[in-house]
């Protein structure tokens, strides 16, 4: 028998509404001992809010109870839901009572857990919910809405399907070496998996993307002083954050602001202006400076027509700026002008294909470092194996085809280790 377990769901504070969740075989029996409905019904039927007294500890309100018969709950057990008035007393003397009537208080993500291991959710899909509830982007929402779908793992029991039938025709050859059977066919198999190991590689491919959708994009502005850096910076975040002079060498640390574009957030750095003479302080900006432009994932190089950095990390866009005041000349990607805002909008677009491609922001991408290594662990069995195959005796060969299965199964949970459901859920808060 489930013990029942119970939590208050919805953030701390004061607010329209409260609630409090229970899961467990014996959820009902526990509502039941705390519910005075208006109506008194014979039963309750599944899926239907009741309105009446909820009792708490020492006090009644009044609100709903709503009952979600197993398996069509979310935790695929026997649910309760009171929706209480949001007082942060009520709500805590309402939990304080379903723990007087039997329920145990939950653990972080315990409500989630037990979907996972009722066979209601994959692994993946219990990260896809935590990446939304987490999400400070909507680029970051939308693929933790995907992840949280299944996409991901409808892919990965695609490949693994592939790989079983691998495995099988493999087996068959193993078990039956008596029947007259055609023989093991390792050109085909070669071509197999690496046909499989192509779409493994696409995947994984895709977390170059998906990291900087998680994490954000870093982006350094430099250039020479006085090459409008800072204005540019203040411009794009559309407020002035950073001090703006004629005066060469006024930002001599790092100034760093924030945009989303496209629903992915870009973290802007104003870097101090780069030049040969420059005072002890002054030195450390400039050194900080090269230090962001080796770093960043993109850099902005505000130029007046002198070649670009050599030094750049990731992509390199070259922006001429104050084109309100000078036609622009030289080699450039853009031109801009931080005053009047031309040209801001076609840098935005540049920034965004720089980051993730054109039109690639609809695509699913694996934005949790768990799936990415998983998949590289695949790679790498499934490689050994055509390497070996017809080299090594089957058994030998199915133990890394069957490696590579295991670790796509770590993806979805099928193959998790305890350690690993443990590191997930304990991203939770308690109550979901």
């Amino acid at each position: 028998m489930q013990e029942c377990i119970s939590a208050i769901s919805t953030p701390n504070g004061t607010g329209g509404v409260a609630i409090i969740r229970i899961s467990g075989d014996n959820a009902l029996g526990i509502a039941e001992k705390m519910f005075t409905p208006a109506g008194k019904p014979r039963a309750y039927e599944p899926n239907y809010m009741y309105a009446g007294k909820i009792e708490g500890d020492g006090f009644f309100d009044f609100g709903f109870m709503v009952y979600f018969a197993s398996p069509k709950s979310f935790t695929g057990e026997n649910t309760v839901e009171f929706h209480c008035h949001g007082g942060v007393q009520i709500a805590r003397g309402i939990l304080a009572k379903t723990v007087s009537c039997g329920c145990r208080l939950a653990e972080r993500g315990e409500f989630t857990r037990r979907a996972f291991l009722n066979g209601k959710l994959t692994l993946s899909s219990a990260e896809g919910m935590i990446d939304m509830i987490n999400a400070e982007s909507l680029a970051l929402l939308r693929a933790g809405s995907m992840l949280y779908n299944e996409k991901l793992s409808r892919e990965v029991k695609l490949l693994q399907a592939s790989l079983t039938d691998i495995l099988a025709a493999i087996a068959a050859e193993l078990d039956y070496p008596e029947e007259d059977l055609d023989g093991l066919d390792f050109e085909k198999i070669k071509r197999d998996l690496a046909e499989v190991n192509e779409r493994i590689g696409r995947l994984a491919g895709s977390y170059k993307c998906g990291r900087k959708i998680k994490n954000g994009v870093l982006v350094a502005i430099c250039g020479k002083p006085n090459a409008g850096k800072s204005s540019l910076l203040n411009a794009l975040l559309g407020y002035d954050k950073a001090i703006v002079s004629e005066e060469e060498g006024t930002t001599r640390d790092a100034v760093e602001g924030a945009i989303e574009i496209d629903g992915i957030t870009y973290n802007l750095i104003d870097t101090a202006g780069i030049r040969e003479r420059a005072g002890a302080v002054e030195q450390m900006g400039i050194e900080r400076a090269k230090n962001a432009i080796r770093t960043a994932d993109i850099v902005l190089y505000l130029t007046d027509g002198s070649p670009a950095p050599q030094e750049v990390g990731g992509k390199l866009i070259t922006v001429f700026n104050k084109s309100d005041i000078c036609a622009p000349f030289g080699k450039y990607d853009v031109a801009v002008s931080a005053k009047t805002g031309y040209g801001l909008d076609a840098l935005k677009r540049l920034i965004s294909a720089a980051a993730v491609g054109d039109g690639a922001l609809g695509q699913a991408y694996i934005v949790e470092e768990r799936h990415y290594d998983a998949l590289l662990r695949a790679e790498k069995a499934l490689k050994n194996a055509a390497e070996n195959a017809g080299e090594i005796t089957p058994d030998l060969l199915s133990v890394d085809i069957k490696e590579a299965w295991d670790a796509l199964g770590e993806i979805t949970g099928e193959t998790a280790t305890e350690e690993i459901i443990n590191a997930v859920f304990s991203k939770f808060c308690v109550g979901k």
